[in-house]
């Protein structure tokens, strides 16, 4: 198999949950205790800092590799999902896996994931730790899928924990309250580990601290880091939050004996693009007009996006909005400014939510504009509508992002 037939034949397996949806979804973690023992446990041969949360969680892993790699540390990261190549998934020093290695390791394994029926995220973790340990690398920053309990991630044995925050996503999976969903992301807290919480909320709090107190786990709060906060290269403001989060977790790095200095703290917030080569966070893609992407998908990560466009200047407003099934609309929609002009679209892969559903469901919270046959299109026709003095964003959901990054 080449490249692509490797990927073929790894999405047709058990589908992936990011494309299918509920479908796909696997609240056990037999199966990837099976593959950690049949790949003769990868997990336990490096070091790691295991990453969950509702947003942020992305940011906050990205930002952790590249002060590490900046320190010199030779780093990997493991993150989902992808924009444009499954192979930024896996990556050491900002560096994604070869394609010839993703091809070996499918080779070499497709007798017993076939035999095992492996989903795809579980064949991906499995990848991603057997690299990590035959690289050796010094540490890895490990990015929940979904939850954290149940997630084919959880069998790290972290140096630290962290939880970037709680909010209403995946709610069919993870429980209807916050405190249900919190109660899932506390999942990856590990005895005697000590687990950073990047926001807690009175819903919240009780959960971490219960579950910090059964496994004697020292607890941190990222709202009680004192000390600078460096400069970023990642643009939205509520990446604030997620640099206190990180700044919190390199303190407890550093006194559990990791050599991590100052310049590498600073130097490793302002690149972490060029370190890590993170995508679609508040991304300006072009001038005139301005053009804006945003990953942000649910209540929580939309208003602080929106809340910053209003901070744009700009004449008009043009929005380019597509989203998949499980969304909230109710919770989402009202978000939105009701004097721009929107451009419905379906995000291109199976759990997408038709234009015309979108379109229906905007118009009853005073959302105007037309709908498209694709994001290609409606990106398009946004950017031809818009002059010089305009701002386009394009957002809902990273598969909208992926199209046109």
């Amino acid at each position: 198999m080449n490249y692509q037939d490797t990927l073929d034949w790894m999405f047709a397996q058990l589908p992936m949950y990011q494309r299918q949806g509920a479908t796909a979804y696997k609240a056990d973690l037999s199966n990837t205790q099976l593959l950690a023992n049949y790949l003769n446990n990868p997990e336990n041969k490096f070091k790691s800092i295991h990453v969950a949360g509702t947003n942020g969680k992305g940011s906050t892993s990205h930002m952790l590799a590249s002060v590490l790699q900046e320190q010199g540390y030779k780093t990997g990261l493991y993150t989902s999902p992808h924009l444009k190549d499954f192979r930024e998934r896996i990556k050491i020093n900002g560096e994604m896996i070869a394609e010839s290695e993703v091809i070996a390791f499918i080779e070499d394994h497709q007798q017993f994931f076939e035999s095992n029926r492996l989903s795809f995220f579980e064949m991906t973790v499995g990848m991603a730790f057997d690299y990590f340990a035959k690289q050796k690398v010094d540490i890895a920053v490990i990015e929940v899928g979904m939850g954290g309990r149940l997630d084919s991630t959880n069998i790290v044995i972290p140096e630290v924990s962290v939880i970037t925050n709680i909010g209403m996503d995946h709610t069919a999976f993870l429980g209807n309250t916050l405190a249900k969903i919190a109660g899932e992301k506390a999942g990856i807290i590990k005895p005697s580990i000590p687990v950073v919480i990047g926001k807690a909320v009175a819903e919240t709090k009780p959960v971490f601290v219960t579950k910090a107190q059964e496994n004697q786990s020292p607890i941190y709060y990222a709202e009680n880091y004192t000390g600078s906060l460096y400069e970023t290269d990642l643009r939205g403001n509520y990446q604030t939050e997620n640099k206190r989060t990180v700044l919190q977790t390199i303190k407890i790095l550093k006194n559990l004996g990791w050599k991590i200095d100052e310049t590498a703290v600073k130097m490793g917030l302002k690149n972490v693009i060029k370190n890590t080569g993170l995508l679609g966070r508040w991304q300006q893609l072009q001038d005139n007009p301005r053009v804006i992407c945003d990953t942000a998908h649910n209540k929580d990560g939309l208003q602080y996006v929106i809340a910053q466009l209003k901070e744009v200047p700009y004449d008009i407003l043009h929005i380019v909005l597509g989203v998949v099934q499980d969304k909230d609309l109710d919770a989402i929609l009202p978000l939105f400014p009701t004097d721009a002009i929107y451009y419905f679209a379906k995000p291109d892969l199976p759990r997408g939510l038709a234009a015309e559903d979108l379109e229906k469901n905007a118009k009853n919270f005073g959302l105007k504009g037309h709908r498209f046959s694709s994001v290609k299109e409606a990106y398009q026709a946004a950017k031809e509508a818009a002059t010089t003095r305009d701002l386009v964003f394009v957002g809902g959901s990273t598969f909208v992002v992926a199209e046109i990054i």
